[in-house]
């Protein structure tokens, strides 16, 4: 796969939804779509954990060390 910004991944990756949800796709269609659907959830996701390891590094370079799982944070308010 050649290199793509994460919005654009995102944003295909919603086309590849969408089109997955159409019941008219053939089955060879539907596994093409499902395969590149996974790939580009692999590539959004190594985009996400590099972000993170960013993040931390920075925070840690700050000595601000205050590690807080994602989900804790979207579920606190954080």
């Amino acid at each position: 796969m050649k290199r793509k910004k994460f919005e654009d991944s995102i944003l295909r990756l919603e086309e590849i939804i969408n089109q997955l949800e159409n019941k008219e796709l053939t089955l060879d269609n539907s596994l093409k779509l499902f395969q590149e659907g996974v790939e580009l959830y692999k590539h959004c996701n190594q985009k996400l954990e590099s972000a993170e390891a960013k993040i931390t590094m920075i925070l840690s370079e700050n000595s601000t060390t205050c590690e807080v799982p994602f989900e804790e944070r979207t579920n606190n308010g954080i």
